[in-house]
């Protein structure tokens, strides 16, 4: 490898080893200081750029990417607060461990608190958030430095894509010139071939494991699940996610009914025609219903704690043995009623297990488990499909997951829309992709990382998100024409915080309206023109006009915003009128 200086060495040698290691893509934002990164990856025909003008949608997008695909795309920024901009992202990240990659340029060591421009201490600015963070050294064209500058990238893939996956932060100081301009002595034109050129492939190889149990402990679990009545509860994924064809095995061999998050990556899918995928536990897990059943003797969980606050509380009031299986030996249990954690692979000891369990347990167990889930889904048919009361934002969602094709990502934002698809997407043997940042459960860059993860894919993408969340990253509507990417974003707009009806404070007003529903009265309209989006707006009553703008989208070329005009206060009042019915029926 020749350069004409010594940054741009540097920052090729970086982009060299990242590709051979796998990295095939790259975000990008503009910036003087990280131009040698950016000259780097622009010039590397194996490495896809994705450009974008603002650092935290940047960030964002690159985890959706990785969210969907389990691979690190790294991201580039300039010094100061740029970098700073990464950081909602990188909590999410590491909260819902997905791989993130921080590439920062930064200013050399002598300028740091002294005042300069554009300089900030960015040594460990991410704190604990990150599984990693280098500064790396100042870059110097000698073979012990590249040899460690080629080993730090693959020490950085390594960490990022570990158990538990994460954000790494690696921190280049560059002086000037940044850009690929000579200087005379700067590179050796005797650099042997390993430092300048590195090996066939990664300079690096990382081999992973994944945590398994020994053949006793694994005897001694099926032991435990040999049981009649179980339950198996299957938690919001890591990326990648558990193996559908693992789950199914396990299914078959416990009978236990599976109770499936919908961003499980397991509510959906052919497995779903033999699994006992349950997906309506939210209406009818209440006390009232659950005081005559009896308690499950043990609760299989993986995946990170359920969305439903119904079901985190039923598990909390039963009287079961609860193994917990997560392979980084993290606890994602808030209730702290579980009775064990198991460190392993769960795709892995599932499958084992399926292998040494006797039998299916009880059959009555699970039907108890399937009528309810029957129940739930017959009274929400009657409510979406009824004119008085079709005008509820949980018929938007339902109707999303029957009408998306197949396959498809479908991407729900925080607050109600991932609340609503827990209650009304039923499962179903369509290949959804269904994905969410529940890490953090922030409302930032919802839509950067739904178009992030469209990216990754050929499928049919949909974002269902609110409208305080699609205003606070309608920016992020710019990759759509930069990246292209293909979406349909169906936005539920009910002019405020809608989920904070769900709350106590609803009853205080003032400072309800002024301060939590935050009414703001915009018209999306004019942000579907500045981004050349097409646009729809229908009233939330009116579920044919909505099923038909939906399908017209899905089937179209280009980008298409739905605007689901709604009332919040008569959404949360149906969602009660729901809950209230199937809980009634079941109790007769």
């Amino acid at each position: 490898m020749t350069a004409p200086n010594r940054n741009v060495l540097w920052a090729r040698t970086v982009v060299d080893e990242l590709a051979d290691a796998g990295v095939d893509a790259v975000c990008i934002t503009p910036g003087s200081r990280s131009t040698p990164l950016t000259e780097a990856f622009d010039r590397h025909d194996d490495v896809h750029v994705f450009s974008h003008l603002d650092e935290r949608s940047s960030a964002f997008f690159a985890l959706g990417r990785a969210r969907r695909t389990g691979d690190v795309t790294p991201l580039v920024c300039t010094s100061g607060t740029a970098v700073a901009n990464f950081h909602p992202a990188v909590i999410e990240a590491s909260q819902s461990r997905v791989p993130m990659l921080l590439l920062t340029a930064d200013r050399p060591p002598e300028l740091r608190d002294s005042g300069a421009n554009q300089t900030i201490d960015q040594a460990k600015l991410f704190g604990d958030s990150v599984r990693w963070y280098k500064d790396v050294a100042e870059p110097e064209a000698t073979p012990r430095k590249l040899r460690s500058l080629r080993t730090t990238a693959a020490r950085g893939l390594a960490k990022a894509t570990g158990t538990p996956a994460g954000p790494v932060h690696l921190n280049f100081p560059f002086r000037k010139p940044l850009e690929p301009v000579e200087v005379a002595g700067d590179v050796p034109d005797d650099l042997p071939e390993l430092a300048a050129s590195g090996r066939d492939g990664a300079f690096v190889r990382t081999t992973a494991g994944v945590p398994e149990l020994d053949d006793d402990t694994l005897r001694e679990v099926a032991e435990r699940l040999s049981k009649p009545r179980g339950l198996v509860v299957a938690g919001p994924a890591d990326a990648p996610g558990v193996e559908r064809e693992a789950l199914a095995a396990f299914a078959h061999a416990t009978g236990f009914p599976v109770l499936a998050d919908p961003l499980s990556g397991v509510r959906f899918g052919g497995h779903v025609r033999v699994a006992p995928v349950v997906g309506g536990y939210d209406d009818f897990l209440d006390e009232s219903v659950t005081a005559s059943w009896p308690d499950p003797d043990v609760v299989f969980r993986f995946g990170a704690s359920p969305t439903s606050k119904p079901l985190r509380k039923y598990l909390a009031r039963v009287d079961a043995e609860q193994l917990v299986v997560d392979p980084a030996a993290g606890w994602r249990e808030a209730e702290f009623t579980a009775t064990d954690l198991v460190v392993a692979d769960p795709s892995r000891l599932m499958g084992r297990l399926s292998r040494l369990l006797a039998g299916p347990g009880s059959p009555d167990w699970r039907r108890r488990w399937e009528d309810a889930d029957a129940t739930h889904e017959s009274v929400v048919s009657d409510f979406a499909t009824d004119a008085d009361t079709a005008g509820f934002e949980g018929r938007i969602l339902a109707d999303v997951f029957e009408l998306a094709p197949d396959p498809a990502t479908v991407f729900v934002s925080n607050s109600m829309p991932v609340r609503d698809a827990d209650r009304f997407a039923a499962p179903t043997t369509k290949n959804l992709t269904v994905l969410g940042n529940r890490g953090a459960s922030g409302i930032d860059g919802i839509t950067s990382t739904a178009l992030g993860a469209g990216s990754a894919t050929t499928d049919d993408l949909t974002l269902v998100t609110g409208d305080i969340a699609y205003y606070h990253d309608m920016n992020g509507l710019l990759a759509i024409g930069r990246s292209d990417v293909d979406a349909t974003v169906v936005v539920v707009n009910n002019d405020g915080g809608g989920i904070f009806h769900m709350l106590p404070i609803e009853r205080f007003d003032p400072p309800f309206t002024a301060q939590f529903k935050t009414p703001h009265g915009l018209d999306f309209e004019p942000s579907a023109d500045l981004y050349g989006l097409s646009f729809a707006r229908v009233a939330g009553d009116d579920r044919d006009g909505f099923r038909e703008a939906y399908e017209t989208a899905t089937k179209e070329d280009g980008s298409h915003v739905i605007e689901v005009v709604t009332d919040a206060e008569e959404s949360h009042r149906l969602r009660d009128e729901i809950r209230a019915r199937i809980v009634g029926e079941l109790t007769e």
